[in-house]
């Protein structure tokens, strides 16, 4: 089989229709396969690396400047990055920030997640529109030499994330609490003392600062893995549960997820979600999901509230959604992206049921919707 030899690329990213894109290596060396996604973000590059919700993906940065703050342990969204590669127009600078604990791409390097730089990212983002986030392959290689046809086949091979229940990769191994709040300047990051409301947090692939908000919000939060029962989750006698965020298929991840759900419902608790948890509770009321073409990743989407008819500046990363015209009756749609018409939210009428598909813990507003986590402590409150 014939080997490819560039002169200058240290790494390749093969499509599985064929094309490719040579560029500069970074982080650790080696070889991914995943599924494809753009990022519009212009800030949070480290959050995005470390929110469990990119399982099997790889990300593509359409803003040019990442790595130029470095990375620092309070911007982790979890232990380690979960996105298996990054993809970007310029490779990583030297940082130029006074938070920067460390560079990039040794960071990258040191959490064995591969990179590629100085690749044409809009080219690559219009191939991700025009035919869906398509299976690739991303390999590092400082020799600079690639067996192409193999590249292409590995990402042909790739089984894709329709049917995948990730949860199950990425969830807590066992139940812990969590009393952190949000971070503020001067002081970082603080401490709930006085809780008022017992929540038990499902861990689908939880984001910190998601905990974080519930703290704030005046929560005593006990994170429950992804598998727990309703049994589990009721005999810590919680006054609200919480869904959160994960990857995979929401229909893979609901063949246990929804009985547990649905056996909280029937308890009468509050219940709020938030993007898988979302799907979760939309499929355990009895809607339906669907993969979306590309799927929603950025921190500028305008949704709006339809209730109140508010327009949000909201982060998203979704690769699936809910299909707001299978929404049975008594549950409805609250939410509404300005980008496509796709369905961001719901509640069930007369119930302090809800859930959103973004993520307003992420401060893209900067806080528009953080009135959210104050409705959900509202709501174990009366």
């Amino acid at each position: 089989m014939a080997l490819h030899r560039p002169t200058r690329p240290t790494a390749c990213l093969a499509l599985a229709d064929g094309q490719l894109f040579y560029g500069q290596g970074f982080g650790a060396t080696g070889l991914r396969t995943a599924e494809l996604c753009f990022n519009t973000a212009m800030t949070g590059y480290q959050e995005i690396m470390t929110d469990p919700s990119y399982a099997g993906q790889i990300v593509t940065f359409t803003f040019p400047h990442i790595g130029n703050v470095g990375v620092n342990p309070e911007d982790d969204e979890t232990a380690d990055p979960v996105a298996e590669g990054m993809v970007v127009k310029w490779s990583p600078t030297e940082p130029s920030n006074w938070r920067a604990a460390e560079e990039l791409s040794a960071w990258l390097a040191r959490r064995n997640r591969v990179a590629i730089g100085g690749v044409d990212t809009r080219r690559l983002t219009r191939a991700i529109r025009q035919q869906g986030a398509p299976h690739v392959a991303l390999e590092h290689n400082p020799e600079g030499t690639f067996d192409v046809e193999a590249l292409i086949a590995k990402a042909r091979a790739f089984a894709g994330l329709e049917g995948m229940d990730l949860a199950k990769d990425v969830t807590c191994a066992q139940s812990y609490r969590w009393n952190e709040t949000r971070w503020a300047w001067p002081d970082g990051f603080g401490t709930q003392e006085a809780p008022k409301h017992k929540v038990v947090a499902i861990d689908y692939g939880a984001k910190r600062n998601i905990l974080r908000c519930l703290s704030s919000a005046g929560c005593d939060v006990t994170v429950l893995p992804a598998s727990a029962t309703a049994e589990d989750v009721l005999s810590h006698k919680p006054d609200g549960v919480f869904l959160s965020n994960g990857p995979g298929d929401p229909a893979a991840t609901g063949a246990y997820a929804v009985p547990m759900i649905q056996g909280v419902l029937d308890a009468d608790l509050p219940v709020f979600g938030i993007c898988l948890g979302h799907q979760m509770l939309a499929l355990a009321l009895g809607a339906q999901t669907v993969k979306m073409n590309h799927g929603h990743h950025g921190a500028n989407h305008p949704v709006k509230d339809l209730e109140t008819g508010k327009v949000e500046i909201t982060s998203m990363n979704h690769g699936f959604a809910v299909d707001a015209q299978s929404l049975p009756k008594g549950v409805e749609e609250t939410h509404r992206s300005l980008f496509d018409g796709s369905n961001c939210g719901i509640r069930v009428a007369g119930k302090p049921v809800f859930s959103v598909q973004h993520h307003p813990e992420a401060s893209p507003g900067p806080q528009d919707s953080f009135y959210l986590f104050e409705r959900f402590a509202a709501s174990m409150a009366d």
